[in-house]
């Protein structure tokens, strides 16, 4: 029995030695970071966490806008991965400073995630921090809007059903930024973020530091949820989620984003799941089309000269039924900005010549019209096209028979289009009392600056007789936007400032007259005049003083 006992004890000992030297020697817990902008994070967690038990590994390269895709080839792999940016967007993660260039995008993510040649990446991933706005907002980016619910009725629906199924299309295709992160970070247990604002990391680092005076020893990169980080961040924000996992009603959605996102298919195969998508329930096809669109815009010309791509784009050309509901729903759409961009990808797939879109647009313009349904958002679109400062459009837009005398939208999409009388009447708005007008003359000249000394003058008159400060501050914070050169101009403008009776209408003027050039002004005659009828800042220096000071050292 004692030699019995003495070889279970034996036994014992070893093994504990052993599981000992297995602990000992244990390859470190890998975590990787993503510093697009506050380091604080990251030094944080790497002055805490035992360099025996963790190793760093930085993924961005500076200078090297492919560092994720390197990542991908040295075969790196996460157990935790930090993310530190600003996301306000959802679109990128991306810096507060001019001259750090480096941004990570959703979809490079999306890509990273959908393919084999990344497959090591995030697979042995137990947990991603994300430091950024709205990281894990709810809020869904697409919702069904009325052309879908008009499509649904179009079908059969009534009312009520087209509504419970808009319901489950906002549910499939919303692409909050918390499903898409999920979509991302699939199965991975737990996925902190935050739901609104969060703290830059210079505040981010402190709680860090308390996070780590109390935290339990291994418990980053072990998959389960810090309660303690959860109660120091909660109050701003902070939330946790885990991965999607195959079991939620949703997740074949993740497949739909693959099949664009994943690098290993052939742009022919694209296609060719492309065509398929656009066979589809044409709501489904609305409700995914950005990544149609991202996708489509992504085929180069000598891509689309591959003779397996140009047959797969011939295969999609020639699908007459598929083009005719798209076109109809394009048609249809709510947003002018939306029907555009789907007229842009009808021409991309060979549905569309390019002067068959050109008279698509008119016509989504007469439509429009004809519906009083323009607005500075229509002003914007058109001014920002490729078929700007044509005058033929505009004869074929007034030709519709549309145009309304006094809607202010009517006239500045034609002076969009390169119609002189209407480019005059649209200045003139600038100096309305009218907000609505003032606010579509200001879209307009962010497109068409002020080229004619005679107009700088005019609206600089005009701006003087204004009898709204509030609607003379707008129209001169527009103004201020032109960078004036005029004397004359700049002179008017400067004797609004002893009249004004507002700290913010002079602030105003100061804007102008910073960014003008001073060479043909009085500067020590404006810079007393500064002086001497400035109102008193409650915030200390401002703008006003800047020009001061600048005026004075001229």
């Amino acid at each position: 029995m004692l030699l019995r006992g003495s070889s279970l004890l034996g036994r014992v000992a070893i093994a504990c030695a052993t599981l000992i030297f297995v602990n000992a020697w244990a390859a470190p817990k890998t975590v990787c970071t993503v510093t697009i902008n506050s380091p604080d994070e990251r030094d944080t967690f790497k002055r805490h966490l035992p360099p025996d038990e963790y190793r760093f590994v930085e993924l961005v390269q500076r200078g090297q806008p492919d560092w994720l895709a390197q990542a991908c080839q040295r075969r790196v792999s996460c157990d935790a991965l930090i993310i530190s940016g600003h996301f306000d967007d959802g679109i990128e993660f991306y810096p507060d400073r001019f001259e750090n260039q480096e941004a990570l995008t959703v979809h490079e993510l999306q890509r990273a995630s959908c393919s084999a040649s990344c497959s090591s990446l995030f697979a042995q991933l137990k947990e991603v921090y994300l430091f950024g706005c709205n990281t894990l907002k709810t809020d869904p980016r697409h919702v069904a809007e009325a052309e879908v619910l008009r499509s649904l009725q179009r079908a059969g629906a009534s009312p009520a059903e087209a509504e419970r199924v808009a319901g489950q299309l906002n549910a499939r295709y919303g692409e909050s930024n918390r499903d898409r992160i999920r979509h991302i970070f699939k199965d991975v247990p737990v996925l902190y973020g935050f739901s609104s604002k969060a703290p830059l990391g210079r505040y981010a680092g402190p709680v860090l530091e308390k996070y780590f005076q109390s935290a339990p020893a291994g418990e980053v990169a072990s998959g389960r949820p810090s309660p303690t980080l959860l109660s120091l961040f909660g109050p701003v924000s902070m939330v946790a989620v885990p991965g999607l996992t195959d079991a939620e009603p949703n997740a074949g959605f993740r497949g739909d984003m693959c099949g664009f996102a994943d690098d290993q298919p052939t742009d022919a195969q694209k296609l060719a799941f492309l065509h398929d998508v656009m066979r589809r329930d044409i709501t489904h096809v609305r409700m995914f089309f950005d990544h149609l669109e991202h996708y489509v815009a992504s085929l180069g010309p000598g891509e689309r000269q591959r003779p397996d791509v140009a047959a797969a784009l011939a295969r999609i050309q020639s699908d007459a039924a598929a083009r005719e509901r798209y076109l109809t729903l394009a048609r249809d759409a709510e947003r002018a900005t939306v029907q555009s961009r789907m007229m842009a990808l009808a021409r991309g797939l060979g549905w569309l010549t390019a002067e068959q879109e050109r008279d698509e647009f008119v016509q989504m313009i007469v439509q429009r019209m004809a519906r009083n349904a323009l607005g500075r958002h229509e002003v914007d679109l058109v001014c920002s096209s490729a078929y700007g400062r044509e005058p033929a459009l505009a004869a074929q837009v007034s030709a519709g028979g549309a145009v309304r005398a006094g809607q202010l939208a009517h006239t500045a999409v034609l002076a969009c289009l390169g119609h002189t009388p209407s480019h005059e009447q649209t200045l003139k708005a600038l100096t309305s009392a009218h907000d609505g007008d003032a606010e579509i003359a200001q879209v307009y000249l962010r497109h068409r600056p002020l080229a004619d000394v005679t107009e700088v003058r005019a609206l600089a008159e005009g701006i003087g007789r204004m009898r709204s400060p509030a609607a003379q501050v707008r129209a001169l914070e527009t103004l201020a936007r032109q960078r004036l050169a005029d004397p004359k101009s700049l002179q008017e403008i400067a004797r609004l400032f002893p009249r004004a009776r507002s700290l913010q209408l002079q602030r105003a003027i100061a804007n102008i007259l910073i960014r003008a050039d001073h060479a043909g002004l009085a500067r020590a005659d404006l810079a007393r005049l500064l002086r001497q009828h400035r109102l008193r800042s409650p915030d200390g220096s401002d703008v006003i003083d800047a020009l001061i000071r600048m005026l004075q050292a001229a």
